[in-house]
């Protein structure tokens, strides 16, 4: 099986780029695990963001998550990536997922011509 290629949604490869060195590190990693078809290390669903949403867990002394979709066969979609200071996840964030959950089914509906 070949790796499956990572379709970044909105600002989020820019964003984990922006990610201090161990947590960008940490995030490839995971990535690279979930284009294998391995699961990542540490992760949950996010069904509120969208059916399929996944969220990496990424610990460096501060706290990185990383919303992605992996359920399709043709790509990965990283949805949005972004630190977090409490153990909730922000509505703000919870919103930018939702809205390019969005995105991305208009994506697949145009560009590999399939539904949700």
């Amino acid at each position: 099986m070949s790796d499956k290629p990572i379709y970044w949604i909105g600002t989020s490869k820019e964003d984990i780029c922006s990610f201090p060195d161990e947590a960008r590190r940490k995030a490839g990693f995971q990535l690279r695990a979930i284009q294998k078809g391995q699961t990542p290390d540490d992760f949950k669903p996010i069904p509120i963001v969208g059916k399929g949403v996944e969220e990496i867990r990424i610990w460096t002394g501060e706290t990185y998550r990383i919303f992605y979709v992996a359920r399709f066969e043709e790509a990965i979609y990283v949805l949005h990536a972004f630190g977090k200071k409490t153990q909730k996840t922000s509505k703000k964030d919870i919103k930018l997922g939702k809205k390019r959950y969005k995105e991305m089914v208009t994506y697949r509906q145009k560009v590999f011509g399939v539904d949700k």
